[in-house]
């Protein structure tokens, strides 16, 4: 008798979880947010590779909302979390560290968490498998020292040739001067802070608490709606 009713209380109690079961999926709905969609993120803490280290964990607030049909999917403010996949520190020869980021999560208004995948579209410089960098390597410092070199000519020049306003037919002496002037000011420019970058490490990546970023989802989620 005591089996007969150990076994009717299980089919019971079966039954009642399959019922659930099935009201809670009827009820349940959800929300496809496409990939593609782009999310404008802000980070609640610093990010950096000279502090950093591989595997912490970040967290970030979404600053748009993502809505479908009047239905707020994500609502502003919601909390994407990741962690440092990879640092590459930076070199000499003014080579820059690089910064690999991992997005794990969101967090939904209900406190589900869903795995998503997304891609930086929107950083200072990106390489081309993602790594966050500020500078790659001599050759690009080289450049810059060109331009702040050209750059000095420039300015140099056109004071010499902006005397013309204050003592007109002037500028015909001072314009040569101060463009020769400003040839080897820039050419020593140029060459020395290019021997100095022979020695100098690249810029690290550093990524400020309050710094906005702009993310991709790279595969599609669905988001519990209620």
């Amino acid at each position: 008798m005591k089996k007969i009713v150990v076994i009717l209380l299980m089919m019971f109690i079966t039954n009642l979880t399959v019922n659930a079961a099935g009201t809670f999926k009827a009820d349940a709905k959800t929300k496809r947010i496409a990939s593609g969609t782009r999310f404008e993120l802000e980070f609640l803490q610093p990010v950096s590779t000279s502090s950093g280290s591989e595997g912490d964990f970040f967290t970030a607030s979404l600053k748009n909302e993502l809505s479908t049909d009047n239905i707020v999917i994500l609502p502003r403010g919601s909390v994407i979390r990741g962690s440092i996949s990879t640092i590459k520190t930076a070199k000499r020869f003014s080579r820059g560290a690089m910064l690999y980021l991992d997005f794990d999560h969101v967090v939904t208004p209900n406190g589900r968490q869903i795995p998503l995948d997304m891609a930086v579209v929107s950083y200072d410089k990106i390489n081309y498998d993602g790594g966050l960098y500020k500078n790659l390597g001599y050759g690009e410092a080289v450049k810059e020292n060109w331009d702040k070199g050209v750059e000095i000519t420039k300015k140099l020049t056109n004071y010499g040739f902006s005397v013309k306003d204050d003592h007109p037919g002037l500028q015909y002496i001072t314009t040569p001067v101060c463009a020769i002037g400003g040839f080897f000011g820039g050419a020593g420019y140029l060459i020395g802070d290019s021997v100095a970058d022979m020695f100098r490490k690249g810029k690290e990546v550093i990524i400020n608490g309050g710094d906005k970023m702009t993310v991709q989802l790279i595969n599609p989620i669905d988001v519990p709606v209620y």
